[in-house]
């Protein structure tokens, strides 16, 4: 008996930057690697709910897979952070993907591969990461544990110091202080996870107003909706 024909599968493709500063161009290549038929790209943050060219990438998708059901359709980008900020972003994502029955395929990162629209693999495996876990190590240096050493950085304490200050919370060196060099890996990471999406790291300096200077549209908004509460010593009447 002949063997059963197979159909090659159609990869829609998607790539995106943050900002200008950005290169695009690997994403580009490692797509058209992948074989992509058609690949959309812009630059646009993943903080703006509406991306035109990511809606346009699903609706292709989606047509090919309508007018060939029977022919495999796979959703494609580079990485995770090209697509979503987090995993719950992803989930909603692959949600959407899964009713036309579109697999989304990954081609580097931590959940590196292709998940079955039909399967629990994805879900899984972006629960994992979401905690840290990528299937190596876990992380040294937690969120609360950077946000304290981001601080004393900006104080000018320097770094083996900081490193002094922190203590490891889980893992085999649980009790310890990180390495100086962890911690500066902590602050690449976090500055370019930061640049990514086109914010800064540091918090935004606080506008000090002069005593009767203007007030901006946001503290006049503000002071109407204060005023507009009830003094907290004020009776309620029946």
């Amino acid at each position: 008996m002949p063997a059963p024909r197979t159909e090659r599968p159609v990869r829609i493709g998607y790539a995106r930057t943050s900002t200008a500063r950005q290169e695009l161009a690997s994403q580009l290549e490692a797509l058209h690697r992948a074989e992509c038929r058609k690949v959309f790209h812009e630059q646009i943050s993943t903080r703006i709910k509406v991306r035109p060219e990511l809606d346009k990438a699903l609706a292709l998708a989606r047509q090919f897979k309508e007018a060939a059901p029977e022919t495999p359709v796979i959703f494609t980008v580079h990485e995770l952070k090209r697509l979503a900020r987090n995993a719950a972003e992803l989930m909603t994502l692959s949600a959407e993907l899964q009713v036309g029955g579109i697999p989304l395929e990954l081609l580097t990162g931590p959940l590196t591969g292709t998940y079955d629209p039909n399967g629990k693999t994805l879900e899984g495996q972006v629960t994992a990461a979401a905690k840290g876990n990528h299937g190596g190590r876990p992380k040294v240096i937690d969120d609360d544990m950077l946000t304290f050493a981001v601080a004393l950085k900006d104080k000018g304490v320097p770094v083996p110091e900081i490193a002094k200050k922190l203590v490891i919370k889980t893992g085999k060196n649980a009790g310890k202080n990180p390495s100086v060099a962890s911690l500066y890996r902590a602050f690449a990471e976090a500055e370019n996870a930061a640049a990514d999406d086109g914010l800064p790291l540091r918090p935004k300096p606080v506008r000090i107003r002069r005593p009767g200077g203007p007030l901006t549209p946001e503290e006049i908004d503000l002071r109407e909706r204060l005023q507009a509460q009830p003094h907290p010593n004020t009776e309620i009447r029946s």
